[in-house]
């Protein structure tokens, strides 16, 4: 369940003046963010515009300077385990032991809610057969991971992340190796979250499930150059134009889409070349 506070804060996440350097090279730029409680929004952009690495500085796992608020209050101020059961993460290429079981390690959801060597609790069950069933990784329960494929471990790692039932998840390409119906799935979920109050955000390349969201957040070369509603004109401009025209935003079925252009764009004009001397 999505805690209740005593005031609704303005933003779920937002960050203020973030840049983060990789080694030498800066990725973020003086990036002013804010994301409103109980909305998806997705975040979007070219190859290297800095996307997982901005969710990462939202959700403490890369250092940067400028700060960042979870719920109005500084994320360095939040105690370890209240911050763990607020803000659940779904990273890139997530592991675990490929000899446990999918229930324990949908059960490590569970972890900042157990005392240190407790046993689950009635509630910790509860909450991960939900979130197994969600994801409808519940008939595997009993496998090891490493006998799952990519797209079944994929789902199990997504119900590790449901079963902290978090207030603010966070998903950085949640799509991965999902066939589409599981990816049809995950957008539904992603709706029946945000619809109970939470509020999600997520790193995608498909553009057109991005367009699903509430919200957008547009990067492009480590600068925030967009943030706005998917269904504003002004959004669906800012894509094209960081993709390089190469897709389209369009509308079918009532649904915002983005399609690729098919024609190269055009090669730049050759400068005059100098006389050759005999």
């Amino acid at each position: 369940m999505v805690s209740s506070p005593s005031a609704t804060p303005a933003s779920a996440l937002s960050a203020h003046a973030i840049t983060a350097h990789m080694g030498p090279c800066a990725i973020l730029h003086d990036i002013h963010l804010a994301l409103a409680p109980g909305r998806w929004t997705s975040i979007v952009g070219p190859n290297g515009a800095g996307k997982s690495t901005l969710l990462r500085v939202l959700a403490g796992l890369q250092s940067c300077t400028g700060s960042v608020q979870l719920l109005g209050r500084a994320l360095a101020d939040w105690p370890r385990r209240e911050r763990a059961r607020t803000l659940s993460w779904l990273g890139q290429n997530e592991s675990a032991a490929d000899d446990l079981t999918v229930y324990d390690v949908a059960m490590l959801g569970r972890l900042p809610h157990q005392a240190w060597l407790a046993p689950p609790s009635s509630a910790d069950h509860a909450a991960v057969e939900q979130a197994l069933r969600a994801t409808q990784a519940w008939d595997w329960r009993t496998r090891a991971l490493g006998q799952l494929s990519g797209g079944e471990r994929q789902r199990v790692l997504l119900a590790r992340a449901l079963a902290v039932q978090a207030q603010v998840l966070l998903m950085d390409e949640p799509l991965a190796n999902l066939d589409p119906p599981h990816q049809a799935d995950w957008l539904l979920l992603v709706r029946e979250l945000v619809a109970r109050g939470h509020t999600v955000v997520s790193v995608l390349h498909e553009v057109s499930f991005a367009l699903q969201a509430d919200d957008v957040a547009v990067l492009a070369a480590g600068r925030l150059r967009h943030h706005g509603s998917t269904q504003d004109a002004a959004s669906h401009r800012a894509l094209e134009q960081v993709f390089d025209q190469r897709i389209a935003i369009t509308q079918a079925a009532g649904m915002w889409l983005a399609l690729p252009r098919l024609e190269r764009p055009a090669a730049p004009a050759p400068s005059a070349a100098a006389p050759v001397s005999a």
